[in-house]
């Protein structure tokens, strides 16, 4: 048996996450139902992430062990529409798509001008304060202790991780803003919080200085509402011995 990593992106609106639920239709479903088909046994995969219900994923890692390799196009002729495999490569045998991973980013794309292009994938507002915004997110690079967006009684043995990027940029894909995080690891639903937070501060509801004052208080209900998932990806995942393709 051999370990194989896999890249891959997907649309999350028709999935209800990434993870197994009992149930419902996940993106890690789909492609175990894929994998055993083709492998003609049973095969489990592991995701570098576990994104939440209608959260997309312009880059996902996973691995799954198989006897044999695997072509992309073959994968894709069972996953349908919604899922894109680019690339299936052996790694040393003990590689773990998640656990391995020493930093993750993700994009938030908001849009000024109405699209009924872009309207399913990016999130429509008015003009925002970016500059606000910028200074606000700047504060989130000075701690490391994010209870404040981390999702109440969640199963997380810990509520600390370190940012290394944190700022909304200009997106020419869109002709709007994205915010860009990236850290060693994010709490579930903490990136949608932190931009919902970020939000009031660039409607003026909230001063930079408040921003600040929500992150010291490590009390979720001090932050924000969630930003709706639709605009949210995983856009990128590095490993010290592997580059995807």
């Amino acid at each position: 048996m051999a370990r194989y990593f896999m890249h891959l992106s997907y649309r999350g609106a028709p999935f209800h996450g990434w993870q197994n639920q009992p149930g419902e239709v996940t993106v890690q479903s789909v492609l175990e139902q894929a994998l055993s088909t083709l492998l003609r046994r049973p095969t489990a995969i592991v995701g570098a992430g576990r994104t939440d219900a209608g959260v997309n994923a312009s880059m996902m890692i996973a691995h799954f062990d198989a006897d044999r390799p695997l072509e992309p196009r073959a994968v894709n002729s069972l996953v349908g529409p919604d899922i894109a495999v680019y690339s299936i490569r052996a790694v040393h045998p003990d590689a773990h798509a998640r656990f391995d991973a020493t930093e993750r980013t993700y994009h938030y794309r908001a849009i000024e001008q109405k699209s009924p292009f872009l309207y399913p994938l990016a999130w429509f507002t008015r003009p925002l304060d970016y500059e606000a915004m910028n200074r606000a997110a700047a504060l989130l690079l000075e701690t490391d202790d994010f209870t404040s967006f981390a999702k109440l009684h969640s199963d997380a043995k810990t509520n600390l991780c370190r940012v290394t990027r944190a700022e909304w940029v200009a997106d020419p894909a869109t002709g709007g803003m994205t915010f860009v995080i990236s850290a060693n690891r994010f709490l579930r639903n903490m990136v949608r919080a932190v931009v919902g937070t970020l939000v009031d501060v660039g409607r003026g509801k909230m001063t930079v200085e408040e921003f600040g004052a929500v992150i010291a208080a490590k009390n979720r209900c001090a932050a924000g509402t969630s930003m709706p998932p639709h605009a949210l990806y995983l856009a990128n995942i590095r490993y010290p011995y592997y580059t995807a393709q």
